[in-house]
């Protein structure tokens, strides 16, 4: 989650903390956190934290981040997406399995664990649901979120089609091992909240083709009052 620099932006957890605590049914949830970015331990106790706070409403969205704005070489940071997709990999060993609660040692290429041991485990068991992002058509990716829990895509040359997305999960369905459900977030066209037969025209075929989240494309041009206008009316109904 981030924006370019000079446009006002808050901190995520911090805004997830108080939104944990002030509602009672909606997931909560990064899409997504830039984990190369992140110390796998301290995103542990961030995590397990809100998890507890919202009685097991929290989802993990995460991917390599982008230097397309510059959030890494800013900092002083190699901007090589190899090497963050190694990071995001030993990242997300690492994570999973503080949030066990059990002790454990790792040795990779990038993160190194002796005899850690966190606790409380988290509410959601067997564990907290991990999205993983992808630029499509980039295969990698996809491969990746096969192995996990639901997948949050970009497309490459724009907000991606009903078929781009069939051709993603066909692509997913040859590396998937599991047989759990799997999540596919749709993200950047909005539905105008004017018309509900329109709405369902707009999203009836990203449905059809497998999309079960539908995100809003709020920009930062819109401004608070117009979201709250949104939500108020509240998502299109299949």
């Amino acid at each position: 989650m981030g924006a370019a620099w000079g446009t006002p932006t808050a901190d995520p957890w911090v805004l997830m903390t108080v939104m944990a605590m002030t509602t009672e049914h909606i997931k909560l949830g990064p899409m997504v956190t830039p984990m190369p970015r992140r110390r796998p331990q301290k995103l542990a106790r961030e995590t397990v934290s809100i998890d507890h706070l919202s009685n097991g409403r929290f989802v993990l969205g995460v991917g390599i981040g982008s230097d397309s704005g510059h959030e890494f070489s800013c900092f002083g940071e190699s901007p090589d997406d190899k090497l963050h997709g190694e990071m995001l990999d030993e990242g997300l060993e690492v994570l999973t399995r503080l949030w066990t609660g059990e002790k454990f040692s790792y040795e990779g290429k990038h993160y190194t664990v002796n005899g850690a041991q966190f606790d409380p485990k988290p509410v959601q068991q067997p564990r907290i649901p991990v999205w993983v992002a992808g630029v499509w058509p980039n295969k990698k990716p996809f491969r990746r979120a096969a192995q996990w829990d639901g997948v949050v895509p970009m497309g490459r040359d724009g907000v991606m089609a009903p078929d781009d997305f069939r051709d993603m999960l066909a692509y997913i369905k040859e590396y998937r091992t599991s047989d759990a459900p799997f999540e596919v977030v749709h993200g950047g066209t909005r539905t105008p909240g004017k018309d509900a037969a329109e709405d369902v025209d707009i999203v009836r075929p990203y449905s059809e083709a497998g999309v079960t989240w539908w995100s809003e494309g709020f920009d930062w041009n819109n401004s608070l009052e117009e979201v709250h206008e949104r939500i108020r009316k509240g998502p299109p109904k299949l």
